[in-house]
């Protein structure tokens, strides 16, 4: 991902949409060094929302996979509780 400060990106920003509209590239905008905002492409919303729904997907299988393994009778607070303790 491409970053940018302001200053630069009020001098070149004709060349920074094109590339953004042309290539798909994706800038973080930076004040004073911290990023503060992205510009990228705009995403369709079918397309985007296929995006959510794999990512859900995913997160089940994978709570699928720690369920299996996880210990009879322990719940997750308790798990965080004493993790924290061993700290």
């Amino acid at each position: 991902m491409n970053e940018v400060g302001i200053t630069e990106l009020k001098t070149r920003t004709s060349e920074i949409i094109r590339r953004v509209r042309l290539a798909n590239e994706t800038f973080v905008i930076t004040h004073r060094g911290q990023p503060v905002a992205k510009l990228g492409p705009v995403q369709d919303k079918e397309e985007q929302l296929a995006r959510d729904l794999s990512i859900l997907e995913e997160m089940d299988r994978i709570a699928e996979e720690v369920a299996k393994h996880w210990p009879e009778g322990v719940s997750a607070v308790d798990a965080v509780r004493e993790v924290r303790r061993e700290l």
